[in-house]
Parts: C-alpha cells; structure tokens; sequence
C-alpha cells in the first residue's frame, strides 16, 4: 500500500470485568485441564487511530502516558520498555507504509480489567481494517495475545483479548489452542438487574509483580495441590457462575464471586491488600451478595455484586474509604473501527 492511499481510521476495544474462572485461561493450566471463564465487556475504552504520514515515516504517540516515538522505518523499532505494545503491533501486523499512531485508555494504570488486551485488540483491529485483510473477530484476539506472549515475551491468559474482540456478557472455553466464546442470553430484565447491581471500584495501581503468574503456573507444574486445588476451584468457578446466570439466580452469582475470591487468595500472598479487606467489609455491612478483585489482584480494581437496591449504599460505604468507583454499562459491541468524519468529508487530519 502505498503512503497516502488510504484514510485515516480510528478503533476502539472495551475493557471486561471477569466474573468467574480467571486464571483458568492461562497456560499451561488452559492446556492440560482446560479453563472456563464468564466475563462481560464494559463501557470503558482502549482507542487507536492511525494517521497517514506523507513522509512515510512513524510517530508513535501515547496519551495516557505522554510518550512519542519517531521512527524513519518500521526497523528501528526495538523493544525497549517504552510503548511496546503499540511497537509490537506495528511489527507483527508488517505495516509498510507511515503513519501517525495515537492511543489512550479510559482505564485506570493497573486496574485488571484486561487495559493492554483491549489495546492490543484496538491496534490489530485498527491495522486490519486499513490493511484490508478481513480477519475475523477471533482471529484478531488471538493475533493481540501474541502481541504479548510471543513478540514481548508477557506470559497470560487469553480471555482479555476475547472480550474486547467479542463485547457482551461471554462464557469463554479454553482448551490450547482452541478457543470458544459464547454469548450469554438471560432475560433483558436479568441483564440490566446484573448491570445495576454491579460496582467496579478502583482500589489504587495493581502491585502485581510481572513474575507472578510464573509463579503460580511454575508451582501448578510442580503438581503442587496447594497451588493445583485453587485454579480448578477457579475453573469450577466459570461453570458455577455460568449456570447462575442462566437460571437467573443474582444471589447465586454473588455466592460464585465469593468462592471465587476465596480462591484467588490462595494463588499468592499479596493477592489482596489491606485497602481491599477494608472495601470488601465495609461493603459487605452495607449489603453485598458477593465480590473478588478483578484480574490477577494485588490492588487494582474490585467487582462488587450488591443486593437489589442496595448498590447506592455499599457506594458510599466503598467511596468514604477512599475506593473510587468507576461508572459503566455492559458493551455489547466489542471491537469497532470508524472512519472520522472529517477524513470523510476530505478535510486535512
């Protein structure tokens, strides 16, 4: 493609909150016994655009984060620690022309709701569609996951990636390589009960260490049952939740969220923090069904479920205590690319 044969096109990925079953999705527990997650795409969004560079040269730009890279050619973009991942995109998706890249996220640094998956998943989106290659939804969250795992050697799970791509409230199998998302359909009145009595709290920046997930997945490969009993609780988790939702059962999932919660304490000491305990208590004397962090822990955000009108109180009871309580509603379109208007009209970018 040559440079300026194109116009400039935005994207857009959500972030998720996941219910049940993380953890399960990450190798090589996904590989041998299989993971099952049920997560929902929220209205809080990762976004790249891409500009046309006449000079076919690369500027690539980080709002969240204040950073700008030039480069005169795709070849001079070495990992280094400063904007990777848009780095990664850029060299596996073999852009051969310029461009001007902008991204930001409306999520907070280190909340766990899967913030670098949507990125990722904005970017191959993003580079698809000018690239004209038509690849599918699936296809794209799973080129996103290799952004991580094979160019920048992040080890995870894939379930971020899946539901930035897919939107809506998914029940997500993963058995390596293979992977199988399905929409979950209960009433309209049951989705806005769940949406309305959901709070995402932001507790403070993850102090999730980059090794972590090593550890738990190096000891479950050990056959450790300390570490090998929680991460199946946690599969069980999935099913468990999945089957709650489906029969309509609102405290039925707060029971899940707690189990699973439980469970993610064990994987690793500094999974929960002081700040959480407080949050976590203090909703629960103002009326909650159930709540766990969000992600791999150690700070970040947390999910509470709250009783049926009851949600404006556990939010004041979390807000007196410092928590901020980010708002949302459920995404159900997942990843969407856009021309701008003005590029439309033919107007300069």
């Amino acid at each position: 493609m040559s440079d300026g044969g194109w116009r400039p096109k935005r994207a857009r990925a959500p972030v998720r909150i996941d219910l049940a079953g993380g953890w399960s999705d990450v190798p090589p527990f996904s590989a041998e016994a299989g993971g099952a997650v049920v997560n929902v795409a929220i209205s809080r969004y990762s976004y790249a655009t891409l500009i046309a560079d006449e000079a076919g040269e690369f500027m690539l730009e980080s709002a969240d984060y204040n950073q700008y890279i030039h480069a005169r050619d795709i070849r001079e973009l070495e990992y280094d620690g400063s904007l990777d991942l848009l780095k990664a995109a850029v060299r596996r998706m073999k852009i051969g022309f310029g461009g001007h890249l902008i991204t930001r996220s409306e999520a907070p640094p280190g909340s766990g709701t899967g913030s670098s998956a949507s990125m990722g998943v904005a970017l191959v989106g993003l580079l698809d569609a000018i690239l004209g290659r038509g690849m599918s939804r699936m296809e794209i969250a799973a080129m996103a996951h290799l952004l991580e795992t094979e160019e920048l050697s992040i080890r995870g799970g894939k379930q971020d990636q899946f539901a930035a791509a897919c939107g809506g409230l998914s029940w997500m199998v993963f058995e390596d390589p293979e992977v199988t998302v399905e929409p979950l359909a209960p009433s309209r009145d049951f989705l806005l009960e769940l949406e309305k009595s959901l709070l995402l709290v932001y507790t403070g920046k993850s102090r999730l260490s980059g090794d972590i997930i090593s550890t738990v997945m190096d000891a479950y490969q050990r056959h450790e049952e300390a570490m090998t009993e929680p991460l199946m609780n946690l599969r069980d988790a999935g099913h468990r939740v999945r089957d709650a939702i489906l029969a309509e059962d609102l405290a039925g999932v707060g029971e899940v969220l707690d189990f699973n919660w439980e469970n993610q304490k064990r994987l690793y000491d500094n999974m929960t923090t002081p700040k959480i305990e407080a949050l976590m208590a203090a909703a629960r004397d103002s009326g909650l069904l159930g709540g766990k962090a969000c992600g791999a822990g150690g700070g970040g955000c947390i999910a509470l479920l709250c009783e049926p009108d009851r949600e404006h109180v556990v939010r004041r009871s979390v807000e007196d205590l410092g928590g901020q309580c980010i708002d949302f509603s459920f995404d159900y379109d997942g990843l969407t690319v856009w021309e701008p208007v003005h590029a439309r009209n033919g107007e300069s970018s």
